[in-house]
């Protein structure tokens, strides 16, 4: 767990859940890349908890179809997923190299009604040779995008030995009093023991830009939710009033537009609570999104960034990423010490953990010492204790679009 990098919290995924969608996206793409030197003609998944209960509204019945058929949540093109389900759908079967797979959506996927003892987001892949089970596979859905086999395959790999290894916020403190730096040159330290720097430089880029993007495009698209719930779209008809604009040309224009507005203390709020709302809109209907640190919380730390870059004293892209890494760092320690599902650890491990790691982030950026980044976090973390997942039908939309824009606001 030493070596998670920050580029494991912000992960580039389709919405609306990182649990329920993208987890069970990658473990069907993991299991393909299992059996491709296996001889098999058909292949079952079995759904638990969870996934089984809330499984249709989160799409993860299309997610473990679009992995089986080997597409990347993270260049997917988005519009084109209900075409891809209904060939498949038409199709019933894979191909996994030369092999023709049988594979029923609507028959091959199990929604089972009971609990595995493994985790409460849990699937089981089976594929079958002539009616004989050949190959099985229990994966846990384990929160923000990342899955955890129940008899994972040792490949004898050392972990990556970092030269700042954390654990804890201790350990941060440590490093940065040592060295009298910020958490964001200790991060990136780390990170430069993972990849090269323009690696790094690139991802992060990537990151930006689908932030931005995402809040872009949620900004200017209406209409209804998908899943049920007809949940109106409401970012859109924020931005309208807040600019007297109904379109752009480029989101450029949209920016300056935004960047001469009076800057009011209104205004401000409501444009953040417009960006958080973007972002889940975007999310809740299969968007592009990135994970921070999970889908369900996706809309804080862009609306945090935009609060940053729209309204204080920007002082260049370097310290947005300087933020990520600082945000993501914050986000490592979660994901190691407790948990960022919602599923085992309430609603308080999503938005709460969001708002912990955009308040680290906006805090170094802001100029604050490594100990006032750790103690912002604390804070924003301390006023979510105890929420709770309680979200109508289990879908990531009521109240979760909104609980983004709190937790925005919570973390500034």
């Amino acid at each position: 767990m030493d070596s998670i990098s920050i580029f494991d919290i912000f992960k580039i995924g389709v919405g609306p859940s990182s649990s329920h969608t993208l987890g069970p996206w990658k473990a069907a793409i993991d299991f393909i890349n299992e059996i491709k030197t296996i001889q098999c003609d058909h292949i079952q998944v079995h759904l638990y908890g969870s996934l089984s209960k809330t499984g249709k509204g989160h799409a993860t019945d299309k997610a473990v179809g679009l992995g089986l058929l080997n597409h990347q949540p993270q260049n997917i093109d988005t519009q084109s997923i209900d075409h891809i389900i209904e060939q498949l759908t038409k199709s019933k079967q894979i191909s996994i190299g030369s092999q023709k797979i049988t594979f029923d959506i609507n028959e091959d996927i199990l929604f089972e009604k009971a609990e595995h003892a493994l985790h409460p987001n849990t699937l089981i892949f089976k594929a079958y040779a002539e009616k004989a089970l050949i190959r099985e596979e229990v994966v846990a859905s384990v929160g923000g995008g990342f899955i955890e086999k129940e008899n994972p395959v040792s490949h004898n790999d050392e972990n990556c030995q970092l030269p700042y290894p954390i654990s804890t916020g201790a350990d941060i403190i440590k490093y940065t009093r040592a060295q009298a730096c910020s958490i964001s040159d200790i991060v990136y330290s780390n990170e430069l023991s993972m990849q090269s720097a323009e690696e790094i430089d690139q991802s992060l880029e990537l990151i930006l830009e689908t932030l931005l993007d995402c809040i872009y495009e949620g900004c200017h698209t209406g209409g209804t939710l998908p899943g049920g719930l007809n949940v109106t779209r409401r970012a859109q008809k924020i931005c309208q009033k807040l600019t007297g604009k109904d379109s752009f040309t480029a989101r450029e224009e949209w920016i300056d537009l935004i960047k001469s507005t009076p800057k009011t203390f209104n205004s401000i709020n409501k444009w953040i609570s417009c960006f958080a709302l973007a972002v889940n809109e975007q999310n809740a209907a299969m968007g592009r999104i990135v994970t921070s640190p999970t889908n369900g919380a996706a809309g804080v730390i862009p609306a945090v960034i935009m609060y940053y870059f729209l309204f204080c004293d920007y002082k260049g892209k370097d310290f947005i990423k300087k933020f990520l890494f600082t945000a993501g760092e914050v986000g490592c320690l979660f994901k190691k010490g407790a948990t960022i599902s919602a599923a085992v650890g309430g609603c308080q491990a999503e938005i709460g953990v969001s708002a912990s790691m955009a308040a680290a982030g906006l805090t170094e950026v802001l100029g604050g010492t490594p100990e006032q980044c750790l103690m912002a976090a604390e804070i924003a973390m301390e006023h979510h204790l105890g929420l709770t997942c309680d979200p109508i039908n289990g879908l990531v939309q009521v109240p979760c679009i909104e609980r983004n824009a709190m937790g925005a606001m919570k973390a500034i």
